[in-house]
């Protein structure tokens, strides 16, 4: 009679361990890689930087034509702030390349939607997932902001530089204005407020990829609010400290605000 085989059941345990493939999901490894990855030559990546330019200025010239034709609106618009100032066309043509300047702001306004999807689309493919996950919050956010900047420049900038300079020349001079200088602190105020409103933006960025974390963002407050005073200052094209002060608030709102973004995150 055979005796009876004993089987160790912690070999046969290893075995049948050994024979089933590991699972085990890195999921930081996932998001760090780059999905439907492509390799594209130097001349392919040239090409289509040359198409995404081309389509982009094609935006940005009909969105410049479509405003032109639609210039006295806007032009009134922008003239609401200045409180029923005349203004005055000191050299022939000046209201001409006035309104080719407005167009221009105004079209590169309207057709940077199709430029920003120009963009993300060219440097989309080299993205990993981690940072794909980032295009859609941070364009909203993006946008959004960028129409707040606008909105809190048209409504309490403009108005604010404009009234400190009336009442303080008033029963001294007539305000009579150029219309090119008059467009052109406009125009300036309006997109460098536009633009100081996207520190969150690049504060959530940096967080986002592990370049800053809200504690160093936090530590560096003296610096932050020297730096505003100093953008106050250099972003507002008059010289009234109202206006500057302003800015200058509203750039140390949006820092902090940005920094309790980055500080919910995790980061």
């Amino acid at each position: 009679m055979t005796p009876p085989i004993e089987v160790d059941q912690n070999v046969l345990q290893q075995d049948l361990d050994a024979d089933i493939p590991s699972t085990t999901f890195d999921e930081d490894e996932h998001f760090d890689e780059i999905p439907d990855e492509v390799e594209m030559s130097l001349f392919d990546h040239l090409e289509e930087l040359r198409q995404r330019i081309f389509y982009a200025l094609i935006a940005v010239v009909v969105g410049v034509i479509g405003c032109f034709f639609a210039i006295k609106p806007i032009v009134q618009l922008l003239e609401v702030p200045a409180q029923g100032v005349k203004f005055l066309q000191l050299a022939p043509g000046e209201y001409f390349f006035v309104s080719i300047k407005v167009a221009g702001y105004s079209g590169l306004v309207l057709a940077s939607p199709f430029v920003l999807y120009q963009i993300i689309q060219f440097v989309l493919p080299g993205l990993t997932r981690r940072e794909r996950r980032l295009i859609g919050p941070v364009v909203l956010g993006s946008t959004f902001l960028f129409a707040a900047g606008l909105i809190f420049a048209y409504l309490l900038l403009i108005p604010a530089a404009l009234n400190f300079f009336i009442n303080y020349g008033e029963g001294v001079v007539e305000q009579l204005w150029s219309i090119d200088r008059y467009f052109e602190f406009v125009l300036l105020l309006l997109f460098s407020t536009g633009l100081a409103f996207q520190i969150p933006i690049i504060q959530v960025l940096l967080g986002s990829l592990g370049i800053v974390s809200s504690a160093q963002m936090l530590s560096g407050w003296r610096y932050v609010i020297l730096a505003a005073v100093v953008l106050g200052a250099v972003l507002t094209p008059s010289t009234d400290p109202l206006t500057q002060s302003l800015l200058a608030g509203a750039v140390l709102g949006l820092y902090f605000g940005g920094l309790g973004l980055v500080k919910l995150l995790g980061k």
